[in-house]
């Protein structure tokens, strides 16, 4: 037996346990509520491949993570840089960068969140557009299997394959996250597959063609995952072109029919939706948006896992509208609307499980 199926056998047994202590103090799990209720903390994507942590880009400190997990969030989006993480395609991870990101996730954990791992490429490794050589199918699958083995089977950890990918056709998006999906699955990794689509992976936009090659909500019904253990993510913002770029809510009626129209695309087709990125400014009208947005995920927890706001961070300026990182000690103005959202920390029922139970 050689040592990587030793390791993932031990992690496999490992979440099983853990899985069955969460099954047994399920008593608690309150069914209104969402699974996963969380934040995205930025700063580990920040700068080029060349940068130097602490200078060009930056983890998650202790006190930002202590801060959103005392407002009772569960679970973190951890967006990174793939070239910095595999400077070399088809080659091995760096180990230091690797090690940096392995104690972000150790950290989150132990203040009680999981973690959705977040390649924050927008489909692209440097310039290099995904699925187009050198950035191809195999490499980003072989990326995936690499990473997938050093995270199998931790419970609290999601696989997102790939943060908004935009200018590719959905037919070769659904190529190139079901090689991803393959790889994953092919080192034994069992934990829960967060799917993006392509055009930013908009909810407004999920029935929109806007590229060639057909929308996401017929194009992205072709994944394949041998476990049948994945959830759609999407994206939405409230301004009027779905960007996050600025401070208004005057979208916001179209963000609540995006997200209306794609849950019940979900409920249809028996899958499942995450809101991955979604983000307002703190004015009043941006507040009542943002209360819609959570409204909707709340009346239909059947088929929605849960949401990541839009962001927070140690280096995010205080400037920027949709931040939701405290400056001296105060909380933003959108945090009353997201805490209620989040409502009381309760036990992880086995239906939210992040990594499939064998057998």
């Amino acid at each position: 037996m050689t040592g990587l199926v030793r390791r993932l056998l031990r992690q496999a047994l490992a979440a099983a346990v853990l899985l069955a202590s969460a099954a047994e103090t399920d008593a608690s799990f309150d069914p209104s509520q969402l699974c996963y209720r969380g934040i995205n903390l930025s700063g580990a994507e920040y700068g080029d491949r060349t940068g130097v942590v602490g200078t060009n880009y930056t983890y998650p400190s202790e006190e930002t993570v202590r801060y959103f997990a005392n407002k009772g969030m569960n679970v973190v989006r951890l967006p990174f840089r793939w070239e910095r993480l595999q400077p070399v395609l088809g080659q091995p991870l760096d180990g230091e960068e690797l090690q940096r990101l392995r104690d972000a996730v150790d950290l989150i954990q132990e203040h009680g969140m999981a973690v959705v791992l977040d390649p924050h490429n927008f489909g692209y490794y440097d310039k290099d557009q995904l699925t187009q050589a050198p950035a191809t199918d195999l490499a980003f699958g072989d990326f995936w299997a690499r990473l997938a083995v050093e995270f199998a089977n931790q419970k609290g950890v999601f696989f997102g394959l790939m943060n908004e990918p935009h200018d590719i056709k959905a037919p070769d998006w659904l190529e190139a996250a079901n090689t991803a999906i393959q790889g994953i699955r092919t080192v034994g990794a069992r934990n829960l597959i967060l799917v993006p689509g392509t055009n930013w992976s908009g909810a407004f936009t999920w029935a929109t063609d806007r590229i060639g090659g057909g929308a996401n909500d017929t194009v992205m019904l072709g994944v394949k995952d041998p476990l049948d253990f994945y959830a759609f993510e999407f994206h939405q913002y409230l301004d009027a072109d779905s960007s996050g770029t600025h401070p208004v809510c005057d979208g916001s009626d179209q963000a609540r029919q995006g997200l209306t129209d794609v849950t019940a695309w979900l409920r249809k087709n028996g899958k499942r939706g995450f809101l991955g990125e979604f983000g307002v400014a703190g004015n009043q009208p941006c507040l009542d948006g943002l209360k819609q947005v959570f409204d909707v995920m709340a009346d239909n927890n059947d088929v929605w896992l849960g949401w990541t706001y839009w962001a927070a961070g140690d280096w995010w300026p205080s400037q920027e509208p949709l931040n939701v990182q405290p400056r001296g000690g105060k909380d933003r103005p959108q945090m009353k609307v997201i805490v209620a959202a989040v409502g009381k920390k309760t036990a992880i029922a086995p239906a939210c499980a992040s990594v499939k139970p064998a057998g």
